[in-house]
């Protein structure tokens, strides 16, 4: 029977995939993915203080990978939010903000505890801010822009849990699949199943980054893959159809693979330019202002492109007026630019905010 978009799709294949995953072409794409990403993994171990990437990074991802579920928020908005604890911004940048949450959350938790059901619950509920389970109720539908049902998936909560536990299996099994390739049979299977009602994308998109993690590909889950997907969205959606409804488990394997190599070779330049430019900063303060200068204060002002007073004293550099004067300093010597924002006070790095949302 040919496959019916408006029915539930419980029939979806378990996995391990009935079809040939490690074709001539995807090995050799693999390979080159692999040696793009050890690159990126060696140069961030570099990094004396890995919150610098962390925060900034981090964040990035979330904004690009909401912004795939159009939910949108300017740099500006989302990177002065960040810097403060109030919570006073608009909806779409708390929710970008919940994402990088989740990030943090999950990537945490993999010290503890491996990928499982109850994690992806986790991080949607972290996400949604919301008591999100599994699917319970029938009719989730997926439609296109002019309203035309593309997918439907399982319907039925325990046929939704049995998959997610072979998914699980999938994951953990000692086999000798590539991890890389793993990443995209199991990416396409958690999109496929779509367990949540809501939030499955942004899930699904950070799972990708703490399997990285967790197969030690990477330390720190610092990589631009939603870039890569709103780069080529047609394709990506393309080849998760292609894939429900002709098998072609190749030429959606190859989406991935490229889609890490292009964007481990991304991070790598641009980790590489934050660090250069850190440097540059480091070296100047050294030189014309030597009295403020301090490794920790360099690392505060590059922990994100937002910095406020108190961040100097929590960091124990200096207390509230003395951390007023040095980044005075800092503006004066044009490393920093001072905004006022209603009462708030702001301390932009303009080069690293221009690095980031370059």
């Amino acid at each position: 029977m040919p496959f019916d978009r408006s029915q539930p799709y419980n029939d979806l294949p378990l996995l391990p995939p009935a079809f040939e995953l490690e074709t001539k072409a995807v090995l050799k794409q693999a390979i080159v993915a692999n040696r793009v990403l050890a690159n990126l993994r060696g140069l961030a171990a570099k990094i004396p203080n890995q919150g610098v990437l962390i925060n900034s990074i981090f964040l990035q991802e979330a904004r690009l990978s909401s912004e795939i579920e159009n939910i949108v928020t300017t740099n500006d908005e989302l990177y002065r939010a960040a810097a403060d604890a109030d919570g006073k911004t608009d909806a779409h940048t708390k929710e970008v903000l919940r994402y990088r949450e989740a990030l943090y959350f999950g990537f945490q938790a993999l010290k503890d505890r491996p990928l499982t059901t109850n994690l992806f619950i986790e991080l949607v509920q972290l996400i949604k801010q919301a008591q999100i389970g599994i699917r319970a109720i029938p009719g989730t539908a997926l439609k296109n822009d002019v309203g035309a049902v593309v997918y439907t998936p399982p319907a039925g909560e325990s046929v939704i849990r049995d998959k997610l536990a072979n998914l699980e299996q999938f994951i953990h099994a000692e086999d000798d699949i590539d991890p890389l390739i793993k990443m995209a049979v199991m990416h396409y299977q958690f999109e496929a199943i779509h367990p949540f009602p809501d939030g499955n994308g942004r899930t699904g998109r950070i799972l990708n980054l703490l399997y990285l993690v967790e197969k030690q590909l990477l330390d720190i889950p610092v990589l631009f893959l939603s870039r890569y997907i709103i780069s080529n969205k047609a394709g990506y959606y393309e080849g998760l159809r292609r894939v429900t409804e002709e098998q072609d488990w190749e030429s959606w394997v190859l989406f991935m693979l490229r889609a890490v190599e292009v964007t481990a070779q991304q991070t790598f330049d641009q980790v590489t330019r934050i660090l250069d430019l850190m440097e540059a900063v480091r070296t100047r303060v050294q030189i014309e202002a030597e009295g403020i200068y301090s490794k920790d204060l360099i690392e505060v002002i590059f922990h994100q492109p937002y910095t406020k007073i108190q961040f100097l004293v929590e960091a124990g550099i200096a207390k509230r007026q003395t951390a007023s004067r040095y980044l005075q300093v800092l503006v004066e010597l044009g490393v920093l630019r001072e905004q006022q924002v209603g009462r708030e006070k702001y301390y932009i790095n303009e080069a690293l905010f221009k690095e980031l949302t370059y």
